[in-house]
């Protein structure tokens, strides 16, 4: 069993596409649920729209790369608003409802075969990349160091998600800060206690959906530059892995959500590595290698219920800080 391997690969997520895209989406959505109160359980569908939106300006409109970022974003306001407008006026679960399966109306609506033209149906879509790597200013080739050596491509796409979540960080620190999010705190805690000071509740938790949507779909966006968007890949289990995400670092803090992805995605990695290895040297001699796969979301699965149970505000969280921790 080769330990410098498997934990060369479990250091190696730190900087991946993949973690960078999470933590952005981890912040959106504490932006939703941690500060706000917001059960958005359309997590992928967020990031789906920030993907396709993005992709599709390219390859079907030959828009230029950053004028197709803002494309991504602006389908999430719209998606945020369409979702907002008949459930934010009615208690939470409602919302977790009609997130979550908007978020597979859009996924089956990309799968679909009659949309292949410009969705790319079940195959998705690729070759989108090519313009941003072209305003790649890194000198071409191979270089860093330990873990952490990528091609230059790479490290463009991790030098623009590190930026965007710097963006995104200083972002929802200063909303936090301002009125505004005291407001939205207020809500969370009790949104007739609000309204009867005269604040338009609605139009808050309109705004906080907005917000936490277009850093959702930004986190979808990072995640297309470094791969390909597919629909496959925007299922309810991605909604979940934020959620658990989230709720390791902590729902309502800053920091937590980056915390959080980091640590979730080494940890897969690293049972993804380890269990399989374990398994070929015989010391799980009742699973398969492809077995051992499906027992990492067990174990994950384990892990969020311990989370919830002994720790629900997370590593970073206070329980002074949300009502529902006691």
């Amino acid at each position: 069993m080769n330990w410098l391997q498997i934990l060369n690969n479990t250091f190696a997520q730190i900087l991946a596409p993949a973690t960078l895209g999470y933590a952005l989406a981890a912040i959106g959505l504490s932006v939703h649920f941690g500060f706000a109160g917001l059960l958005n359980m359309g997590v992928a569908g967020f990031m789906a729209i920030g993907a396709y939106g993005f992709a599709v300006s390219i390859l079907t409109f030959g828009l230029a790369w950053p004028v197709a970022v803002l494309v991504g974003l602006i389908g999430a306001v719209l998606f945020a608003i369409v979702m907002g407008i008949p459930t934010l006026r009615l208690r939470g679960d409602y919302l977790a409802i009609v997130t979550i399966a908007a978020a597979e109306v859009l996924r089956l609506l990309f799968l679909t075969s009659s949309n292949r033209a410009w969705s790319g149906s079940a195959d998705g879509l690729s070759g989108f990349q090519r313009s941003f790597r072209a305003s790649n200013p890194l000198p071409p080739g191979r270089w860093g160091f330990g873990p952490w050596t990528y091609q230059s491509d790479q490290w463009w796409v991790i030098i623009v998600g590190i930026a965007t979540i710097v963006v995104a960080v200083l972002v929802v620190w200063s909303l936090m800060r301002s009125p505004w999010g005291r407001v939205i705190r207020g809500i969370r805690e009790d949104e007739d206690a609000v309204r009867s000071l005269g604040k338009n509740v609605f139009a808050f938790k309109m705004q906080a959906l907005i917000v936490g949507g277009v850093i959702i779909a930004a986190g979808g966006i990072v995640t297309a530059m470094g791969t390909n968007v597919n629909p496959n890949v925007y299922v309810t289990s991605q909604t979940f892995f934020v959620w658990t995400a989230l709720l390791l670092g902590g729902a309502a803090t800053i920091f937590g959500p980056v915390l959080g992805a980091v640590l979730f995605w080494m940890v897969r990695a690293f049972l993804s590595n380890l269990l399989p290895a374990l398994v070929n040297a015989g010391w799980l001699p009742f699973l398969t290698p492809e077995q051992s796969q499906m027992l990492v979301f067990v174990l994950v699965g384990i892990a969020l219920m311990l989370l919830v149970i002994f720790r629900p505000q997370g590593i970073l969280g206070s329980k002074k800080e949300l009502t529902f921790v006691r």
